[in-house]
């Protein structure tokens, strides 16, 4: 056995300890009461539920391989040696199979355990069309989501003087979101004749998209003291007030400046939650990226940086495609619009995988 197998048996080992644990809370009383802890509980079992399968598959069949190979050093009875010797090259075929099988499950269980993420759009260059285009890439964001049943909960949103949005912020919450999600941080560019065009010209657009993995409280601790909070009447376009109670929340994080901004609801204590989870949002994810720089190149789940500034898709509309610039790769731009988004999902998390895969 190769030490890269020994490292992923014992990986697989904590695995099952840890699934053996979410089965016992599931069935806590109290668990059982907090719709909450037992949709993430749910969530993260199901991302472990495949990987414990097959590793209960594989350590059956490991220990058949185990017996067969002591009756053949016993060598006390030659029928039964004799099947052993017939049976044994299939039994570790099996077995071979099935922990190549459970390693890729393995090197996406991480991703298919976030449950929740919290997506931005904005609008980049381009303008007035820039916004249009983001709104764009907001509708289709929201077929994909009803294609998923997934929940989505509006957090802020700032409309395009011509439509469209300048920049949009919602929750959503589900399972497998941060698989099917997280492949669209980056920048989106559009390459088509705008409505507002009279010459016919073809001009190029961008969007931005950051998908950030909610925390949970556990993974980051904002204590109260670190947080300026504000709390003033609704701002309209250009200034004015919409409203004469104050329900609009600022929020600003002193130890790296991060700041939020909610207003979306008429309650301020709904701002309020709003705000507090984009907060523990951006400041996770300024940690994580600390950390991603720390380990250098040793992460690669999101194919390339992932980064706002990296350009991952451009839509062509004279062509009719989108193409995928990590990936190398085109689709129909319909029915991407239309939120068809899967198919190109499912070859970038291939893709991911095997990139994964070559680095373990």
């Amino acid at each position: 056995m190769t030490e890269l197998q020994i490292r992923l048996l014992e990986k697989l080992d904590e695995i099952a300890k840890q699934f053996a644990d979410l089965e016992a809370k599931l069935l806590d009383s109290q668990i059982l009461q907090d719709p909450n802890q037992l949709r993430d509980l749910g969530i993260k079992r199901a991302a472990l539920l495949p990987i414990v399968m097959q590793f209960q598959k594989y350590q059956a069949i490991a220990q058949q391989i185990d017996e067969y190979e002591q009756v053949i050093k016993a060598n006390d009875e030659p029928e039964f040696v004799e099947m052993a010797c017939q049976e044994l090259p299939d039994l570790q075929g099996q077995a071979s199979d099935l922990l190549e099988k459970v390693t890729g499950e393995l090197v996406t269980a991480d991703d298919r355990a976030i449950g929740s993420v919290i997506v931005e759009i904005r609008s980049a260059s381009g303008g007035d069309e820039a916004a249009i285009w983001a709104g764009d890439i907001f509708e289709m964001y929201q077929k994909f989501i009803a294609r998923h049943q997934w929940k989505v909960d509006l957090l802020n949103m700032a409309g395009g003087e011509m439509g469209g949005v300048r920049h949009a912020v919602f929750n959503i919450r589900g399972e497998g979101v941060w698989q099917n999600f997280g492949y669209e941080s980056g920048v989106h560019c559009v390459k088509r004749v705008p409505a507002t065009e009279t010459q016919g010209r073809v001009h190029t657009s961008t969007a931005t998209v950051a998908v950030l993995p909610e925390p949970q409280k556990v993974d980051i601790n904002i204590p109260e003291s670190d947080v300026e909070i504000h709390v003033t009447t609704a701002q309209g376009p250009g200034g004015q007030n919409v409203n004469k109670v104050a329900t609009a929340v600022h929020m600003i994080h002193k130890p790296t400046g991060v700041e939020v901004r909610m207003q979306e609801s008429k309650s301020q204590q709904q701002n309020r939650q709003k705000a507090w989870l984009l907060l523990r949002t951006r400041v996770y994810d300024i940690h994580q990226r600390e950390k991603d720089m720390e380990r250098a190149q040793q992460r690669s789940s999101m194919i390339g940086s992932g980064g706002r500034s990296e350009r991952i898709r451009t839509y062509r509309y004279k062509e009719n495609i989108v193409v995928d610039h990590r990936i190398s790769t085109s689709f129909p731009l319909q029915a991407i619009l239309e939120g068809q988004l899967q198919v190109m999902v499912d070859a970038l998390i291939s893709y991911d995988k095997a990139q994964r895969l070559s680095a373990l």
